[in-house]
Parts: structure tokens; C-alpha cells; sequence
């Protein structure tokens, strides 16, 4: 199944670049014909398709400053500011182009951070009488730096904060909709076992199921401005998954979170800070299914479908402080998860609080390294606690479990268009009461993402997780041995901005746990394609 899953990534990822390198003519083409072919490609938005033909029209010989002048504009928009300057330096001694170039390379610069560069620039573009417009053009740009290299009082930071969230729209809207495949549609073990949970120890043959689905996402958020660095805000979140085959529908599930709070943010310079509040309500809904066949389970003739529905509300707090190289930052949170009641199992609610604090350093503006501690708790009120022999009798203390973690965060920048990451975490879990359901749990991860223009965007990710258990055992059953697991999150998703409020989002995800307990054991991978709509 891995490489399966790494020839269909081969092949995504060849057939996404490929949908973005024009084909080449079957004849050669003169240097004028490759240079007229970039700027088509140019017109079109695809500076990198067009930066080839550039590239080609000098390979036959073309070198004047007019094809050095498109090339560094060509680079400019893909972002790729070095190569920018080298080729608009080039085009300078051209006499009809020199204004022209002056006004871009103020405009390169000052994309790079060079201030400085960027205002002599746009001095050269401003001192001449050739071009009236890119005169007024350079006065205004110099106009601007300045504005922004002034610090204003706290009277104009308040007046031009003011200005600024009445030019901004109180309302935010997102959709997604889309159709995609499940090869497991309920996570079901894919080789027969023995269920040492039973008294009778039954041989179980899993039916694995796979279908179409729809994935739908909905967000709206209101905000209402009515302080000078404060807004106080509504929103509402949708997300569920609804399958098409009618022997799938106990695969569907959905979640709504309303939300209502406040958001401070103020900027002074390098220094920003950020405080967010909010109270959250949400409602979740799913069927407690048996992952062996995907069918409705039966508990001493009762019906427990909606055991796994439940009501999450509650508070959270998180606080936000960043200087030019150093942040810092708190979250606090605290819920009730309320579960669907059955008379003839124990229920889920709980008590959820977490407290997270995090150091973030910056080495340099491409690099940098966060650490996160973590402390969170879920405390049972109607499950009993474990023995040390793997069974959960009546009058036992309730489930509670204590988590510590640390995290590690390294994040490089190699281009202006591509950056990656990787996170390391090590969890602690405590059972309070004899300690069976222990464990620790080790988490590497690796990110990666590429904006190659302003249209297309690419990330990739995984995460592998490795867990130890010093005490329980495997169905919960001695004979069986002690528990193992580990698993494998994996995800692609490419990016295609039609236009500014559309886009087109493609997405494959694979998640494989490996346990000797084999009633957890799947594997399952997800493909989609969607369209994004945001305002």
C-alpha cells in the first residue's frame, strides 16, 4: 500500500507540473518567436512558462535590453526579487527603457526590504522630465515609504486604525464543496482476528468499504469595530462528510461551532500584540458503528448509535506577543462535552482544560525555532477507571488523564515561494488511578509548501507517531500482550486561484495505526477535488 500511495503522489505531483510547463513546439523556434511566445505567457499570468521562453529566445542568440527588461519583470511577479534586480540592471542602458527600469528596480527593492535602495530608485524615476507618468508614480511611492518610516503619535495611530477598519467589511464568508473517494470508509482492519474482548473469543473477518463522499465546509464571521484596536465578533462553522451509497450513510458525520467574542490587536513598530476570547458552542454528530462491517451495533438489545454525538461548549483565551525576533504566546481552554446518553454503556462526558505557552526565536528572516509546552486534562464522569489487569469494574474511580507535552517547531525558508518545516513532541500520558492506560508518545513531522506564482499553491505534509505503553495490554486481555501502536498521517494539497474569490483545491490523505490490538489496526486514504469560494 506504500507504494502505491507513493506512485499515485509521483504521478500527482508530474501531472501538476506538467499542467503548468507549456508543451513544446515539434520544430524550433527563432529567438523573436520564443521571446514573442513568453510575452503571451506573460499576459497570461504564467511568469514561469513565460521565463522559459525568455530563457530560450537568449539561447538563440537574442540579447537586448528590452528582453532583459520583461525578463526581470517576469521574475519580479514570480517573486524571485535577486534575479529580478540582476536582469532590470541589465536593461538600464537602453535610453527608452532607463525611467521604466529605475521605477522597477524601486519597486524590486523595496520588496526586498531595501529601503534605502528602493528611495534612490524612485529619486532617479522622480529627478527626469521624460515620463510625467512614472514621475508621479515615483512621488507617491516615495511619499508612502516615508509615511511609513515616520512614528506616528497615539492620536494618529487611533485616527488611522479608525479609517482603516471602516474601509474593511464587517462580514467574512467561506464554502467549499467538493466530491471525492474513501477506500475505508469505516476505518476497518483489513485481515481476519481473534476478539479477545468476548468471553467466547470469536474469530472477526472485517468487510473493508470504500465509496464517494462529499466533503462541504462553511465558515461566516461577523465584526463589529467599535474600539480603536478591538472588535468584537459572531461566527458559525460547518464541516461534515456525506457519502453517496446508502450502505455508507453510517460513515456520514457533521459538526456546527458557533462562536462569539472579542480580538485586540495593535502593531507599534517591530512589536505586535494579539489577544483573542471567545466562547464556543458545537454540536457533533456520528454513528457509533462497528468498524468490522460498518453496521449499526446492538448492545443487550439496546440501540447505541448516537453514543458518540455530543454538545462541546466552553471558554478559551489566547494571548499573542511578537517583537522583530522574538514572540511569545498563551492559550487557555476550558469545556464540557456533553454525550449523547444509553442506558447500557457508560457514557463520554467529560471535562476538557488545556494551558499552552510557547517561545518563538528567529534566527533570521528566512529561519526559525518554536518551543510549546502543554499541560491538558480530560477528566470522565461516568467511565470507571482501569485495573492493572485490563478491566473496568463498577465502583472504580472515574477515567481521568493528565497530558504533558513539549514540542519542538524549526521552520527555513529557502526562496520567497518555498519554505519547510519540521516538528518534533514528545506527549506523557497519565492515567490517575493505577496507571494501565499510561503511555508516551513521540511525534515527528515534516512540512513543505511552494507558491510558484500568485495562482498556483502547493503543501505537503506528514506525521508519524510512535506511542509506548507500559501497562495495558492488547483487547485489554493479558494472554494477548502488551499494546502496541503507531501510526502515519499523510497529506498533498494543490491550490489553483481562478479568480480572487475562486479557487480550485485538490487533496489526497492517507492515514495508516499499526497495533497488535487489531480492532484499531486500518488503513485509509481519501482523494478529493473541490471549489473554494471566499469573500
Amino acid at each position: 500500500m506504500q507504494n502505491r500511495l507513493l506512485i499515485t503522489v509521483l504521478i500527482a505531483l508530474l501531472a501538476t507540473v506538467g499542467a503548468f510547463v507549456p508543451a513544446g513546439p515539434v520544430h524550433a523556434m527563432t529567438a523573436e518567436q520564443y521571446f514573442a511566445d513568453g510575452n503571451r505567457l506573460f499576459r497570461d499570468d504564467l511568469y514561469f512558462a513565460a521565463l522559459l521562453r525568455y530563457r530560450q529566445a537568449g539561447e538563440e542568440g537574442m540579447d537586448t535590453p528590452l528582453l532583459h527588461y520583461n525578463t526581470g519583470i517576469a521574475h519580479y511577479r514570480a517573486r524571485q526579487h535577486i534575479r529580478a534586480r540582476d536582469a532590470l540592471l541589465r536593461a538600464l542602458e537602453e535610453p527608452t527603457l532607463r525611467v521604466a527600469t529605475q521605477y522597477n528596480l524601486g519597486l524590486n527593492a523595496y520588496a526586498l526590504g531595501e529601503i534605502d535602495e528602493a528611495l534612490q530608485w524612485f529619486r532617479l524615476a522622480r529627478d527626469q522630465n521624460t515620463d510625467e507618468k512614472l514621475q508621479k508614480y515615483a512621488v507617491v511611492a516615495i511619499s508612502r515609504i516615508r509615511e511609513a518610516q515616520e512614528k506616528p503619535d497615539e492620536f494618529d495611530i487611533r485616527v488611522a486604525e479608525r479609517k482603516q477598519s471602516r474601509e474593511f467589511t464587517n462580514l467574512e464568508l467561506r464554502a467549499y464543496i467538493g466530491f471525492g473517494h474513501d477506500d475505508n470508509a469505516f476505518r476497518s482492519p483489513n485481515q481476519s482476528y481473534i476478539d479477545y474482548s468476548e468471553p467466547d473469543q470469536p474469530v472477526v473477518t472485517p468487510v473493508v468499504q470504500s465509496g464517494a463522499f462529499m466533503p462541504v465546509k462553511m465558515s461566516a464571521k461577523y465584526m463589529v469595530n467599535s474600539l480603536p484596536f478591538e472588535g468584537f465578533y459572531g461566527a458559525y462553522r460547518l464541516s461534515g462528510r456525506y457519502y453517496q451509497d446508502k450502505d455508507l450513510e453510517n460513515a456520514n458525520e457533521y459538526l456546527h461551532e458557533l462562536s462569539f467574542g472579542s480580538e485586540y490587536s495593535r502593531k507599534e513598530g517591530s512589536r505586535k500584540r494579539q489577544v483573542h476570547s471567545a466562547f464556543k458552542v458545537a454540536q457533533h454528530d456520528e454513528v457509533y458503528y462497528d468498524p468490522d462491517d460498518g453496521g449499526s451495533r446492538d448492545v443487550e438489545g439496546g440501540d447505541v448509535d448516537d453514543r458518540m454525538n455530543y454538545l462541546r461548549f466552553g471558554p478559551e483565551l489566547s494571548l499573542h506577543q511578537s517583537h522583530e525576533q522574538i514572540s511569545v504566546g498563551l492559550k487557555i481552554k476550558g469545556q464540557l462535552w456533553n454525550y449523547e446518553a444509553t442506558e447500557v454503556l457508560p457514557e463520554y462526558d467529560h471535562e476538557y482544560f488545556l494551558f499552552s505557552a510557547y517561545g518563538q526565536y528567529k534566527f533570521t528572516a528566512t529561519s526559525l525555532i518554536r518551543v510549546t509546552a502543554e499541560y491538558y486534562s480530560r477528566r470522565f464522569g461516568d467511565r470507571p477507571s482501569h485495573d492493572l489487569d485490563g478491566q473496568q469494574r463498577i465502583g472504580n474511580p472515574n477515567i481521568r488523564y493528565d497530558y504533558a507535552s513539549l514540542a519542538l517547531r524549526a521552520r527555513q525558508r529557502i526562496t520567497d515561494t518555498m519554505w519547510f518545516g519540521f516538528d518534533v513532541e514528545r506527549t506523557q500520558r497519565t492515567d490517575q488511578y493505577v496507571g494501565y492506560n499510561d503511555y508516551s508518545r513521540d511525534s515527528f513531522g515534516f512540512e513543505f509548501h511552494w507558491q510558484p506564482g500568485d495562482r498556483f499553491d502547493f503543501e505537503a505534509g506528514s506525521v508519524y507517531r510512535l506511542y509506548d505503553y507500559p501497562n495495558a495490554f492488547a483487547f485489554h486481555y493479558p494472554a494477548a500482550g502488551p499494546k502496541t501502536h503507531e501510526s502515519v498521517d499523510a497529506h498533498l494539497i494543490s491550490t489553483f486561484r481562478m479568480t480572487r474569490r475562486l479557487s480550485l483545491v485538490g487533496e489526497a490523505r492517507y492515514r495508516q495505526t499499526v497495533s497488535n490490538d487489531i480492532r484499531i489496526q486500518y488503513e485509509r486514504t481519501l482523494y478529493f477535488l473541490g471549489i473554494r469560494w471566499e469573500q
